[in-house]
């Protein structure tokens, strides 16, 4: 009785479908084009975003040069957000803010232009051109619009976008670091403190590159020791001036003080 009740129940749903794909393709053939931009928006306002879509696509053409256009452009820009179709919604979004440069809302959707950018950004450990586009597409909609309301989203999308481009550049600094090679690391880790300087992990860049620096030292040969074991002091120098307080000061004193005493005995040798 039981597995009788469920096999009607998708056989229910198996003609419910079919009934709707029915009644879509009757809308989507139809030749009346109000009928067909009233189911849109009817689509549009159940949250059917892909049967919406379509309609809205059908309708571009017949429509770009009716006052409807506007509307019919923002919710079809809204429908590839919606299917979280990143790429097609910046896409359309930025067109939008083009085709009607004065619209109450070409704001919205040069902001949802730079979101769907971000959105569609991959993690970190990826590569990021696409954060990259879209923290200048961010940083340009704050620019253009410094008095907007939507102003505190966009800069935290600007702070996370560029933490992720701060944490791919240290991974790649302390990659290099990891398998012995020390000058490139010394040259990512300033890179990193040069392009994120407010970082709060800027005390353990600098604490890094001087590590870095020390190691390159001692695997040099002997007539190169010096100078990079002085590039080690003064990056010690540098961690204890700008970050007095920092928790890596007691491990890098030690390093600079073995430093200075091999900087001694070179000298000493050499006399």
């Amino acid at each position: 009785m039981h597995q009788r009740l469920k096999n009607l129940l998708y056989l229910l749903l198996c003609c419910t479908l079919l009934v709707s794909c029915g009644h879509f393709e009757k809308i989507k053939k139809s030749s009346d084009v109000n009928f067909k931009l009233t189911k849109a928006n009817e689509f549009f306002d159940k949250k059917e975003y892909a049967h919406a879509n379509e309609l809205y696509k059908d309708l571009l053409p017949i429509m770009k040069s009716t006052r409807n256009f506007e509307a019919l452009y923002y919710k079809y820009s809204y429908t590839f957000y919606y299917l979280k179709d990143y790429i097609e919604a910046s896409y359309h979004f930025k067109n939008f803010t083009e085709y009607f440069p004065t619209s109450k809302d070409a704001e919205e959707c040069e902001f949802m232009s730079a979101v769907c950018l971000f959105k569609y950004a991959p993690k970190y450990t990826l590569d990021q051109t696409n954060s990259l586009k879209a923290l200048e597409a961010l940083q340009s909609y704050v620019s253009r619009y410094p008095k907007s309301t939507r102003l505190v989203e966009a800069n935290g999308y600007i702070d996370a976008s560029h933490k992720k481009l701060e944490q791919k550049e240290a991974d790649a600094a302390k990659l290099y670091f990891n398998i012995g090679q020390f000058k490139a690391a010394t040259v990512a880790y300033k890179s990193v403190l040069r392009d994120y300087p407010e970082s709060p992990n800027n005390d353990l860049y600098q604490f890094m590159q001087m590590k870095a620096w020390f190691k390159y030292a001692k695997a040099s040969i002997e007539s190169k020791q010096e100078e990079r074991y002085a590039n080690a002091i003064n990056a010690f120098r540098e961690l204890k001036d700008n970050y007095p307080q920092s928790k890596y000061l007691a491990d890098a004193d030690k390093l600079n003080t073995e430093a200075s005493n091999n900087v001694k005995k070179i000298r000493n040798e050499h006399k």
